[in-house]
């Protein structure tokens, strides 16, 4: 009895040492705090620095995650060399850990912050995004088109997940627009036509024209009307201009060329933990999850062996699931001036859009690996405990118990120094030194001026300017 009665003493400190630990762990957003107000407050070279010395980013799980950073950082910082050289190392990473069976393991019988991160599919696509600019900086004009092609076979790689593809993320009208500017900047018209009228056709087909938060811009509007009439191509010309309820009319190209401002709208949304909570029932085919209203059938974890099992022991479960907080906007709009006109700043991609709805579409089938790993957890549970009375077992029973409690957290993780959303626009350019006046509207109704000096080349030129508040 005195040893049971120790081992029961021990078991109780060891169960409060990892209840203190479990609920003393926040979420990543609040674990890279630091890193993250730097950033906010345009300290990109402090947030840079502070990269390498965060433990949590050094993990291997969250190798990813750490890569990612130090390319936008050292994108913001202009730097696109070192900016694509962990880019790519976060694309190849990607790669390699689609489908890693131990460590799939390791989220199955703890919880899935103990995996290695893999990325949202449109932060898959945010890389190419950033890599395109980054070598576009670098005068690699053919490979910031390939980084263009990557984001539509992204897409539809995402898409193919799915069967019902009707409102699912498996095209993104910004990479077709992308390529359409790229291949102009290279001078390729006949392709540029073809990737704008792609980008047209997917807001054609998608609810009241709005493709993930985002009408067609009208700027892609002139732009595929301008390339069909350079392609000679009239009943392109004709067709559009009927949609559109426009007329086109030709005009000369500006003698330094033009520029595309993209500007980088506020932060993307961060991730928190939402609770749900399930009784565990038998039901004729198996096991079966339910809230009070639907039930939720668990599949493959039936047979003889389950018979033992005490369903009346069972208490409700405790389900965690991750949801987005969007974060707070510092700017609504935008307009840029220079050489006496103006243009306002159109949304291209609105990524706050983008994760709700894609965590959404995703939302049955993770929801079911969860439930699977609370099932295989409990089951454990009552292995151990038995039907009989003893001390020990049930000592043993209850910290697995309090363990299956505790240790069930969502995975609070993504790429949060990304934009909410992304604008552009076309700006004529005079020869030599061009000074953009770009005027950002603040939510409080005030404007905040910020100059941006462009070289006006004679060609199409690219500069992206961020506000991460």
């Amino acid at each position: 009895m005195i040893i049971i009665n120790r081992l029961k003493l021990v078991q109780a400190s060891v169960l409060m040492g990892l209840m203190l630990f479990l609920f003393g762990c926040s979420t990543y957003n609040q674990q890279i705090a630091h890193y993250y107000a730097h950033v906010k407050n345009g300290n990109y070279a402090a947030a840079n620095k502070d990269l390498d010395h965060n433990r949590l980013l050094k993990k291997d799980r969250n190798r990813l995650l750490y890569f990612l950073e130090k390319g936008k950082t050292y994108h913001m910082l202009h730097q696109p060399d070192s900016s694509n050289l962990y880019l790519n190392k976060a694309d190849e990473y990607m790669e390699e850990v689609r489908a890693d069976a131990k460590d799939i393991a390791v989220g199955t019988l703890v919880n899935p912050m103990m995996e290695k991160y893999k990325g949202e599919d449109f932060e898959k696509f945010m890389i190419h995004y950033y890599k395109a600019l980054n070598y576009l900086y670098l005068n690699k004009t053919e490979d910031a088109i390939v980084e263009a092609r990557r984001i539509s076979l992204q897409t539809q790689q995402q898409g193919d997940k799915f069967n019902d593809k009707t409102n699912r993320y498996s095209k993104d009208a910004f990479s077709m627009m992308l390529q359409g500017l790229f291949y102009e900047a290279g001078g390729d018209v006949n392709n540029a036509f073809i990737a704008y009228r792609n980008a047209v056709e997917v807001y054609e087909k998608s609810p009241s024209g709005i493709y993930y938060g985002v009408s067609m811009p009208k700027q892609l509007e002139k732009d595929v009307i301008r390339t069909a009439y350079l392609n000679g191509f009239q009943s392109d010309v004709d067709y559009f201009e009927k949609k559109f309820n426009t007329q086109y009319r030709p005009e000369k190209s500006p003698e330094g060329g033009e520029l595309v401002l993209f500007w980088e709208n506020g932060l993307a949304p961060v991730k928190d933990q939402q609770e749900f909570f399930f009784a565990l029932s038998r039901g004729v085919a198996g096991f079966y999850f339910t809230d009070g209203q639907k039930q939720v059938p668990f599949v493959g974890v039936v047979g003889p062996e389950m018979n033992n099992i005490n369903l009346g022991k069972f208490q409700s479960l405790r389900v965690t699931f991750p949801k987005y907080v969007p974060s707070p906007l510092f700017y609504t709009s935008a307009t840029a001036s220079a050489n006496g006109s103006d243009s306002h700043l159109e949304k291209v991609e609105d990524i706050n859009e983008l994760a709700f709805a894609t965590l959404k579409q995703r939302f049955g089938k993770e929801m079911a690996t969860t439930l699977s790993r609370l099932l295989v957890k409990k089951i454990a549970e009552y292995t151990v405990r038995g039907d009989g009375k003893d001390d020990l077992r049930d000592g043993i029973a209850g910290a697995i118990q309090l363990y299956s409690l505790l240790s069930e957290k969502a995975d609070t993780r993504n790429w949060q120094t990304l934009p909410s959303a992304i604008y552009y626009t076309r700006i004529p350019l005079k020869k030599g030194q061009n000074e953009i006046q770009l005027k950002t509207k603040m939510v409080s109704g005030q404007y905040e001026t910020h100059t941006i000096s462009v070289e006006g080349t004679g060609r199409l030129v690219f500069y992206n300017y961020t506000t991460l508040k």
